[in-house]
């Protein structure tokens, strides 16, 4: 009996699929053996796959997203007027069998041509740019912080117990007490005379904890901690700058957007490692065409930041609704249902910078007391937990910025918190009544009189 072969219809007849790799790049325009060419990765090798798409009729291009390598290839096709499909490596893997990478390339080319390829989500080219100047801001408060941990470290096997006598000690004590001390002054007497006006412990206390062993190779390690510190520094204020310019630049491309002004947020805490140089406030409201998205409360500077750079205005009306939107954070549940039951329904791992964002906003937001937002964090942290509670309060946000920005949809949270104490009253008044009722209490009982 002849095998039966299920056949599928082909959607799209010119397209390609790209296998990426780190030295060479394998191109599939059909799914025979001699449809397979192998190119090389240089700038050249580029502009020899486009010519090559071109000479086989091709419009569309699938690839997956391999590492970083995808990146110039991706710039050369949409330059040359390709529809470049850029997919999940998740969802373009083979059945099993041997692999190799003429059959992944003819794998790739295969999915898009009848239609079971979907295109990943890619900001345009303004949010990536600023994403590119964000990210770099990033890396060099995090290797900042590093060489704080590190400074510390050294102070103690000092015996300079700063982190004791200092909550912070790079700010402004802790950083001329740190400095004099790499310059050889070792006198704790004339450190302590460092103590800012807003230091809560006295100029004697200070001194004590200053007595170290004042060992050489502990003293160089420190000095050349803090010039790393002092160095990162400096280029955390490049990128603040780069970033205020960039921001300034594309709100001056439109007039409209420049006459734009909002509400001063005295009540939003700036962090120490909040951008400076810009406020942040106007410039979003601006940036988004009139949506404040410092109104929602628990949303800070950085929050903001990370929406304008890893998204972008435009970003937000790629995806169709609200959902989709939380489905591509991994903040909506992955129901999973097998034979009728729920099997799980956990969110989907990942680190999307986004994400991240938006669950310390979330975070913050449960710290906050009698909002709208905060009321729904307890509530949920009261049935499933505080980490529960941060996803959901995080997907919550995810939702009411996708309605600002795509629907224009101002924040207005119900106002129902602001009469919490007489919330509270009524049900007050509810449990006591149940209570009376349940023990059958009278007058004589209570020694008063209820009507």
């Amino acid at each position: 009996m002849e095998k039966q072969k299920l056949a599928m219809d082909i959607i799209n007849p010119h397209c390609a699929g790209i296998d990426i790799g780190s030295r060479s790049h394998f191109v599939a325009v059909g799914q025979d053996l001699e449809d397979v060419k192998e190119f090389g990765v240089y700038a050249d090798d580029l502009t020899d796959i486009c010519v090559h798409l071109k000479e086989h009729d091709v419009t569309s291009v699938a690839m997956e997203s391999t590492g970083n390598y995808w990146q110039n290839l991706y710039v050369e096709l949409i330059k040359h007027g390709f529809d470049v499909t850029l997919a999940n490596g998740k969802f373009t893997k083979n059945i099993k069998g041997k692999k190799t990478d003429v059959k992944d390339a003819r794998w790739i080319q295969k999915l898009p041509s009848i239609g079971l390829l979907t295109s990943s989500f890619l900001p345009d080219e303004t949010t990536e740019k600023l994403r590119t100047y964000c990210r770099q801001r990033q890396n060099m408060l995090t290797l900042a912080a590093e060489a704080s941990h590190k400074m510390q470290k050294y102070l103690k096997i000092l015996n300079f117990r700063l982190d004791v006598v200092v909550n912070d000690i790079c700010g402004l004590t802790g950083m001329a007490i740190i400095t004099d001390i790499c310059k050889g002054n070792l006198d704790p007497e004339k450190l302590s005379g460092h103590r800012h006006g807003n230091c809560r412990k006295s100029k004697e206390e200070i001194s004590k904890a200053l007595k170290g062993n004042n060992r050489e190779d502990y003293l160089f390690g420190l000095k050349q901690e803090l010039e790393s510190y002092q160095f990162y520094q400096k280029k955390i204020a490049e990128c603040d700058k780069q970033i205020g310019a960039f921001l300034k630049q594309q709100i001056n491309t439109y007039p409209e957007k420049k006459k734009l002004k909002t509400t001063d947020k005295t009540h939003k805490r700036i962090n120490k490692n909040a951008i400076k140089g810009i406020d942040l406030n106007q410039a979003s409201f601006q940036y988004f065409g009139g949506v404040d998205l410092m109104n929602i409360e628990g949303m800070s500077h950085a929050t903001v930041l990370s929406i304008i750079s890893e998204i972008g205005p435009d970003g937000f009306h790629k995806f169709e609704t609200a959902k989709h939107f939380t489905s591509w954070l991994r903040l909506a549940p992955n129901n999973k249902v097998s034979g009728g039951k729920l099997l799980s329904s956990k969110t989907p791992k990942g680190s999307n910078r986004l994400k991240i964002a938006l669950r310390n906003a979330a975070n913050a937001i449960g710290n906050l007391k009698d909002t709208h937002l905060s009321n729904f964090f307890n509530r949920v942290c009261y049935r499933k937990g505080r980490t529960v509670a941060v996803s959901a309060t995080a997907r919550k946000l995810a939702v009411i910025l996708w309605n600002m920005v795509v629907k224009k949809l101002p924040y207005k949270p119900p106002t129902d918190y602001l009469f919490l104490d007489e919330k509270r009253k009524l049900k007050l008044v509810a449990r006591v009544k149940k209570q009376i009722a349940k023990f059958a209490l009278t007058n004589e009982d209570l020694g008063c009189v209820i009507t």
